[in-house]
């Protein structure tokens, strides 16, 4: 994924996280559901974000931004910026 498509991705996410909020709050959805959901994209969110951070490292120091790699949820888990 390059650039765009990760901030698009992350975008995405960002507005899956409010609409679970609002299908809560409307009783669309249960609070196990959303949940569920949200922990999944928090873990999606952080890999996004720390592949960004590695595409903008590679570049920054003239390195392939193409070989950063998406890593697991349990090695960028609460990934701040």
């Amino acid at each position: 994924m390059d650039q765009e498509q990760i901030l698009t991705r992350i975008s995405a996410m960002v507005d899956e996280e409010r609409g679970l909020r609002d299908a809560l709050q409307s009783g669309r959805i249960d609070s196990v559901t959303e949940h569920e959901r949200l922990t999944e994209l928090e873990h999606a969110l952080d890999q996004c974000w720390d592949l960004l951070r590695q595409r903008r490292a590679k570049a920054e120091f003239g390195e392939n931004p193409d070989d950063a790699r998406v890593r697991p949820a349990s090695q960028v888990e609460d990934y701040e910026s």
